[in-house]
């Protein structure tokens, strides 16, 4: 589902600000779910899209998915963002195949991935900041 918040257009200016809003949709979850943030050209928030819900692994994941909102919205960026129940935030080698395979496809869209987060309660993992798939 798309998610759109009409008042209040907050920016992101690092991936503690993108947590701040995923955590109230990812973190209390007893499932995983992979979420898209399309920003616009002055890194405000566009939309939230709920992509997959339940396991996501490398071969579930449909890349043009992931682009979709953000192409029909012209959207120049994206930040990715999953949760782990287990309450170990560190990535899997499958999010870091994931990652990879999206940063590519976003070169060649034009789309910049910014981020992918992986979120537990209260804690987060940058795959940028790791250096992972980026």
């Amino acid at each position: 589902g798309l998610w759109t918040h009409p008042t209040e257009r907050p920016s992101i200016h690092s991936p503690r600000d993108a947590f701040e809003i995923f955590q109230y949709f990812l973190a209390y979850l007893d499932h995983e779910e992979l979420w898209v943030m399309n920003l616009d050209t002055r890194n405000r928030v566009m939309n939230l899209v709920k992509l997959y819900q339940g396991s996501v692994n490398a071969s579930q994941v449909r890349v043009a998915e992931v682009f979709r909102q953000a192409i029909i919205d012209n959207a120049p960026s994206i930040i990715l963002a999953h949760n782990h129940p287990s309450g170990d935030a560190s990535p899997s080698p499958e999010d870091i195949a994931v990652t990879r395979a999206i940063v590519q496809a976003g070169k060649l869209l034009d789309i910049d991935v910014l981020d992918h987060l992986v979120i537990c309660q209260g804690r987060y993992t940058s795959l940028k900041e790791s250096g992972f798939g980026f």
